[in-house]
């Protein structure tokens, strides 16, 4: 057993990786779990995970694809577009917001893959911002320009083919906490509203002292060395001080009511467990509507890197039915 820096909570060994997952780390050996600033530009122009061409994204024809430039409070905002080619009318859409610790990854990139699978299964359109990266763009910059993507997309709704009364907004890992926040300034901002928010494995928290940030020092693809350097790019000084605002680390904000229905799911074997869990208790003790699935030795990111493993094929179950619930298709 170990004792936490911050109090006397003790702590266990870290949770086992699932064993197939732990191979697929194995095989993975160029990329670094304890990730530093000085690593920031050599990952930017890495090609461990390329970003898509829009043939990729047309797939097969099942996607009309596009990209417009949105106004914003730092100039304009990219984004891109995929319209289902088989449309008739107006559909639901996922405004999607990418990941990559606040300081890497694009619209393109293969975190989407999700919200793309999701959305040529159940004929919906995506909407993926290109927000600026810290450290070049900190706090506040990121979360505004994904809400004055949000609201576009809203205003635009029609001209896009899009139903705007059935947006789901979505993010992964850091795309997943901006899309946590967005959410909330929606929330705080009368407008727009929204269907739900899908949180993969979100970034919440920045003050990094949870049970598992600790537990995971060293270990899978995003360690506690690594979230202290997406945290302090973004926050600078102000990471795990007292005065972080929720619309950067929405695990700070301490009334989650009148949210829309929220979809979270995290892996049992990385940073962001316990703060995940923890965010999906306080949306249930707000009274919301929360579902929460916590995969058994989930490393950080293991759809992505593994995503013909069982456990990746499991975790892709449950969210077509929740979809179809809260869209009502």
């Amino acid at each position: 057993m170990t004792t936490t820096e911050s109090d006397s909570t003790r702590v266990g060994p870290p949770p086992p990786f699932d064993p197939e997952l732990a191979a697929a780390l194995e095989a993975m050996p160029d990329l670094p779990t304890s990730l530093t600033a000085d690593l920031i530009p050599a990952l930017r122009q890495g090609t461990v995970l390329r970003d898509a061409t829009d043939e990729e994204l047309r797939r097969g024809g099942a996607f009309e694809v596009s990209e417009r430039p949105v106004p914003g409070p730092h100039g304009d905002i990219p984004v891109l577009i995929l319209k289902p080619t088989a449309a008739t009318g107006l559909v639901g859409a996922i405004y999607y917001v990418h990941g990559g610790g606040m300081i890497m990854g694009t619209n393109r990139g293969a975190d989407s893959t999700k919200a793309f699978d999701l959305a040529q299964e159940l004929g919906l359109a995506v909407v993926s911002v290109d927000y600026r990266l810290a450290p070049e763009h900190p706090h506040p910059v990121p979360v505004e320009e994904c809400y004055a993507g949000l609201v576009w997309t809203v205003e635009h709704a029609e001209e896009l083919g899009i139903d705007p009364e059935r947006i789901v907004i979505a993010g992964a890992s850091a795309g997943g906490g901006l899309a946590a926040a967005t959410t909330l300034l929606a929330r705080d901002r009368g407008a727009p509203a929204l269907a739900a928010q899908l949180l993969f494995c979100p970034m919440l928290d920045d003050r990094n002292e949870s049970p598992s940030s600790r537990q995971m020092v060293g270990l899978g693809v995003w360690d506690r060395t690594a979230n202290d350097t997406g945290w302090t790019a973004l926050l600078g000084d102000e990471r795990g001080g007292p005065d972080v605002s929720p619309y950067a680390a929405p695990a700070r904000e301490s009334d989650l009511s009148g949210l829309p229905p929220t979809y979270l799911d995290v892996g049992s074997a990385e940073t962001f467990r316990d703060e995940v869990v923890a965010y999906a208790s306080a949306i249930w003790a707000a009274g919301g509507n929360a579902e929460l699935h916590v995969w058994p030795g989930g490393f950080h990111g293991f759809e992505l890197l593994a995503p013909e493993s069982e456990l990746s094929r499991a975790a892709s179950g449950p969210r077509i039915p929740w979809l179809r619930r809260v869209l009502g298709i």
